[in-house]
């Protein structure tokens, strides 16, 4: 599978997802960390894609939606930012309404 099918399929599969260096339990560079944090704190679950373990991802991800930076959060298939964003949509409390939303839609497994 091509590497932009594999992120299309990881963004579309997961209502919420973060595409950043190391893991919500170990991230590796500060502005993962402050994205992940805010996500966890929405208390919804979310998926994580670690793109220092996947060079191909971590290379062709920025083409993917034309956003040259990590982290990237996408919502509902969309990306909404990186950290910035993210943390800014968390301190106006609009980012826990969306991903409730987008988690909320999902279908849920038996």
């Amino acid at each position: 599978m091509d590497v932009l099918e594999r992120i299309h399929q990881q963004v579309t599969q997961n209502p919420v997802i973060i595409f950043m260096k190391g893991t919500p339990q170990f991230p590796m560079c500060g502005y993962s960390s402050r994205a992940a944090e805010a996500l966890k704190s929405c208390g919804v679950p979310f998926g994580y894609v670690n793109v220092l373990a996947d060079p191909e991802i971590f290379e062709n991800l920025p083409r993917y939606a034309d956003w040259p930076t990590f982290p990237q959060i996408y919502v509902n298939g969309e990306l909404i930012g990186g950290c910035d964003i993210t943390v800014e949509m968390f301190q106006r409390g609009e980012l826990k309404p969306l991903v409730e939303a987008a988690t909320a839609q999902a279908p849920q497994g038996e």
